[in-house]
């Protein structure tokens, strides 16, 4: 339930810590006196956008503060779960909004950072307000099919169908996705099996271009290389004054010199490894040379394969990797479209296995509502009884859908007949306000016991009743606050009088400032605000607000 709301500069009320209790709690005062702004506050605490104008004049911002005790927070927990924000401590849910002159709005939940959306989901589960032109969820025949499934238990049975309706729903998506490419033209086909086939007689491999390249190079400068070598030999061992000649005549002299002078021996230790490797190395020097071809045709080879691989880089990727992986896409693709066909099949059998299973959980979730719509509908009409609604009639029918919706086989449709006399018709054609509002009572009525949400709130909705209709509505909605929070916003006495705990919302001048403020009412104060609420404050007023105090 509601504990504490809290305002702060919010149109006339300047600062307000309101501690409710349990039952039904009514609050009452003068036309403009600001009851309305009790209202507000927990709509701003339900997520409802804020208008700047709200924040009382001359000040920054205003806050709006909402502290719930909750019995069970498992639900609660959930959404809370949902959106990544801690749960409640302690059974208690704490929501804040600050509203800001200059924009800077601000909500918070536990005291951690939320969104409108956060407080929009948790507000479905704490609070249901109702004014009166606020119908539009009794009106709702998705509403209504809700509250049917409330009355008949079965959210096991419509869990159960929901989870089937989105798996056919997948299917069907998937099936769609397939059909669509089935269209793909004859010319992607052909482009298709083109770029594989330029791919594929390439045959490129990833490690070649290395090798290429080099072979290329080689071969593209052979003449230069052969000039080289031929220079390179010809120093080495060609003719007088050539490097080995020149070695030769050193080896003959060196063993001399050794005979002569043992240290002059010990210069030329490395003499001889070194004349062994300058002869191999002219002997490398020609094989090499001689292995070397020049032949044009190779060239033009290495040039055309160069240009094949630059080619599919530069169409289908920037390395032969990217080629290889375009490749493979592309195969995938090809091997898609042409495989469509069985696809299609498996797809479409798998659309129909679902579909059978979404109609079995349908009919079991249908079965279900239609043995509750019949008892809902002669509780609902007792209940519109006690309203007034004494020779009025009220049923609830189930039509099939052409196709299955996200809730079922079917929708539900409230029939009211009024009058006597007249033609029942949906109850969203035909309804005034007074009787919508006498209507949403017996409906809350009759699904008091399955209803979960622990406040109800009712803005003025017992407006266009007065006398016996007016304490029938009192009794209603007291009989509701044996199992819920009632809060209610009313300008009947006879409504008044059975509250648990009534306040007095009133308008003062201080300062050439208007405030409104909020007090209890017990005692005397009580018997003066329903004496006036009757029209008076003589004797016979304080005297029937005595005797309904009393009743």
């Amino acid at each position: 339930m509601l504990t504490v709301l809290k305002i702060q500069n919010l149109a006339l009320v300047e600062d307000l810590t309101w501690e409710l209790g349990r039952g039904l709690v009514c609050v009452t005062g003068e036309t403009g006196a600001g009851k309305s702004v009790i209202v507000g506050a927990l709509k701003l605490v339900l997520g409802e956008r804020a208008d700047r104008g709200l924040i009382r004049s001359g000040e920054e911002q205003c806050t709006v503060e909402a502290v719930f005790h909750l019995g069970n927070t498992a639900e609660v927990n959930a959404i809370l779960d949902q959106f990544g924000l801690d749960p409640c401590e302690d059974d208690t849910l704490v929501i804040k909004r600050v509203i800001g002159a200059s924009g800077g709005n601000r909500q918070f939940v536990n005291c951690g950072p939320a969104t409108l959306q956060v407080l929009k989901a948790l507000g479905g589960s704490l609070v249901d307000l109702h004014g009166p032109h606020d119908h539009q969820s009794l009106l709702s025949r998705d509403r209504q099919l809700a509250m049917l499934d409330a009355y008949a238990g079965c959210q096991s049975a419509a869990t159960a169908y929901r989870q089937a309706y989105r798996d056919w729903r997948v299917a069907v998506e998937d099936l769609a996705a397939a059909s669509e490419q089935r269209q793909a033209s004859d010319q992607e086909i052909d482009l298709l099996q083109h770029q594989l086939e330029e791919i594929e007689q390439a045959d490129p491999k990833p490690e070649e271009e290395t090798d290429l390249e080099q072979t290329y190079q080689v071969a593209s400068n052979s003449r230069r290389i052969l000039e080289l070598c031929a220079r390179v030999a010809g120093r080495l061992n060609e003719g007088p004054g050539s490097i080995l000649d020149g070695l030769e005549e050193l080896a003959r002299l060196a063993p001399e010199l050794g005979r002569l002078d043992n240290r002059a021996a010990a210069l030329f230790e490395g003499f001889h490894a070194a004349h062994v490797e300058l002869q191999e190395l002219a002997g490398a020097i020609e094989q090499y040379a001689g292995g070397l071809e020049t032949d044009p045709a190779e060239l033009a080879a290495l040039e055309e394969r160069i240009h094949v691989l630059e080619t599919l880089k530069r169409k289908y990727g920037g390395s032969i990797e990217a080629v290889l992986e375009r490749r493979d896409q592309m195969a995938a693709r090809l091997a898609g479209i042409e495989g469509r066909e069985q696809t299609l099949t498996e797809l479409q059998q798998q659309v129909d296995q679902r579909r059978q299973a979404l109609d079995r959980a349908g009919v079991a979730l249908h079965q279900q509502r239609q043995a509750a719509a019949a008892p809902l509908a002669e509780e609902i009409t007792a209940q519109l009884a006690d309203l007034g609604f004494r020779q009025s009639g009220f049923s609830l029918t189930l039509s099939a859908l052409e196709q299955p919706g996200p809730s079922g086989l079917e929708e539900a449709d409230f029939i009211f007949a009024p009058n006597p006399g007249e033609p029942a018709q949906p109850l969203r054609l035909i309804a005034s306000s007074g009787e919508m509002s006498r209507v949403m009572l017996a409906v809350k009525s009759a699904l008091a016991r399955q209803d979960s949400i622990p406040l109800l709130v009712f803005d003025e909705i017992d407006a266009n009743v007065g006398g016996r209709i007016a304490q029938a509505v009192g009794r209603k909605m007291a009989a509701l606050a044996a199992t819920h929070q009632v809060i209610s916003i009313t300008h009947l006495p006879q409504v008044a009088a059975l509250a648990d705990r009534q306040y007095l919302v009133s308008k003062h001048v201080e300062g050439e400032r208007t405030r409104s403020t909020l007090m209890e009412l017990e005692g005397e104060a009580r018997i003066e605000e329903l004496a006036r609420m009757l029209g008076g404050e003589d004797r016979s007023a304080r005297a029937h607000a005595l005797t309904l105090l009393q009743a």
